[in-house]
């Protein structure tokens, strides 16, 4: 039933068996191996989700599994729990890719087992391909209306597909994402998340993907807590599509090397070119988030890079300047997009700015800035920037100094209108210790910060201290206001006039 599965007092060859299986999969293959290719799972859907509220004659799917070097008990259990827990009469067929794998159990073996079962069929890539065009390759040899993409490493719950068809079949615009629960990577425990935490897709100005909390006019907007949520972005890795739409919208752009970009790609088109972008709540599919890829691939390509400048050029208009100065203007070698650009002109879709404005409102913009670029301390010869790495993980971190690169990326910063010094969703803040990362919570408070250009001073709006560089150039703290020049900054692209005035203070 989804439970963990804890090991106790292993062998010294159980030991090591558990630690190859976590170095060849980044997840505990030892564990999955332990556990049926046909477990059970709690049914805890909204019993909303469990009424006949679906259309009669819903479209069937062609499920496509991409895979490479997948563990056979993971990779199994995702097409065991796609046949055992989908109407037979929507499931038309199985499409497992092999991205060119070389592990012996994928070869015949898998052949022979998949013989088994007639809906089943592997397509062999004959080189390394990469997750987009393996995707490609799946869609070439679908046969039914709609494409349902899964990763190789999920397991899908009852009732899965129904709530998803249903969706396209009232609208072939509509793409739809079932709500992710996390299977753990150590234990294979799965985690039901209730239609109440469902979250939605965004991204920031890395091009890079985030999860955010359904905003307030999207709560205004829906009725019950299974109704379908609109998200701006999806994570790209679990969804369904007509297949007619999907080819109308070009599918994925070509150009697009191994993985990376695609998923906004198809979320940006998707709303600029008339469709909707939905994560249906009634619908659960599980998925092994691994803390890293176990994947090998030929260095020397900044493939993230070569993508989401594509991406750019073609999608983003006069907003690409923001990804742009993230990446300090190296675009790099990213080949042609007239193709692409052609298509969108022909689509007739509409603006990014639309997008922006219409579909993800809560996005920061940094034109909306009143400096936007690295903040440099005029102490110590000039040469030191304010410098974080701002994911998730660096939450909570003290942020420090560094030798200004000009490169954007950790020395990027923006000072919003609001007196925020923010990076997406990440803010400086300061409670009286370390100056933090701290998610933007636009109440000022520890985060509103009063920049001075005369003098360069950065000060903390509630405690009235300065911000400081240390004399060996590493860190900052909070100082008392002394004038120093460890105390003045250059903010780059300072527009004054986007200022937040200065509140006159008694001294």
């Amino acid at each position: 039933m989804g439970r963990p599965v804890v090991l106790k007092d292993l062998t010294k060859e159980q030991e090591a068996k558990v630690k190859q299986g976590w170095d060849r999969n980044a997840f505990n293959q030892y564990i999955s191996d332990m556990i049926s290719l046909h477990r059970s799972l709690p049914d805890v859907r909204d019993s909303e989700c469990k009424d006949e509220r679906y259309l009669k004659n819903l479209p069937s799917t062609s499920v496509i599994v991409c895979f490479h070097n997948e563990a056979w008990s993971v990779l199994l259990r995702t097409v065991h729990s796609i046949i055992d827990r989908s109407p037979p009469k929507l499931l038309h067929e199985i499409i497992l890719v092999d991205d060119y794998s070389d592990m012996p159990h994928l070869k015949q073996k898998l052949e022979d087992y998949v013989a088994h079962f007639p809906k089943v069929k592997i397509v062999r890539a004959q080189k390394r391909e990469g997750l987009i065009r393996a995707r490609l390759l799946g869609a070439a040899a679908a046969t039914a209306p709609v494409l349902t993409y899964l990763d190789s490493h999920c397991e899908c719950t009852e009732g899965w597909l129904e709530p998803l068809l249903d969706r396209i079949a009232r609208n072939s615009t509509t793409v739809v994402c079932p709500v992710i629960d996390v299977i753990s990577d150590s234990t294979f425990e799965y985690h039901y998340r209730d239609s109440g935490g469902v979250n939605v897709g965004g991204f920031d100005w890395n091009l890079q993907f985030s999860w955010h909390a359904v905003p307030e006019r999207e709560r205004q907007r829906r009725k019950h807590s299974w109704d379908p949520v609109w998200s701006p972005t999806m994570a790209g890795g679990l969804f369904s599509i007509d297949k007619a739409f999907f080819e109308k919208l070009g599918t994925y752009d070509s150009g697009f090397d191994i993985w990376g970009g695609e998923n906004l790609e198809l979320s940006f088109k998707t709303w600029m070119c008339g469709g909707t972008l939905e994560i249906v709540p009634c619908s659960h599919v599980g998925h092994i988030f691994r803390k890293r890829s176990p994947y090998k691939w030929r260095s020397g390509v900044n493939v993230l890079r070569r993508n989401s400048v594509r991406l750019a050029e073609v999608w983003l208009d006069e907003y690409k300047q923001y990804y742009y100065q993230r990446i300090g203007d190296d675009l790099g070698d990213f080949g042609d997009v007239s193709a692409r650009k052609r298509l969108r002109d022909n689509l007739k879709c509409r603006s990014f700015d639309w997008y922006v404005r219409t579909i993800y409102p809560e996005l920061f913009v940094p034109g909306d800035a009143v400096a936007s670029g690295e903040v440099r301390n005029k102490g110590q010869g000039g040469s030191s920037c304010l410098d974080s790495p701002s994911g998730r993980d660096n939450m909570h971190k003290p942020v420090g100094m560094y030798p200004c690169h000009g490169q954007g990326g950790n020395q990027y910063w923006m000072l919003s209108k609001e007196g925020e010094i923010r990076r997406d969703e990440a803010c400086l803040d300061y409670a009286g210790s370390d100056v933090i990362l701290y998610p933007c919570h636009g109440s000022k408070g520890n985060q509103l910060w009063i920049y001075d250009d005369a003098s360069g001073t950065v000060q903390h709006g509630s405690s009235r201290k300065c911000l400081e560089m240390s004399e060996d150039r590493q860190k900052v703290s909070m100082e008392i206001c002394s004038g120093s020049l460890r105390q003045s900054w250059i903010f780059q692209n300072y527009n004054k006039t986007k200022a937040i005035k200065i509140p006159s203070r008694g001294h």
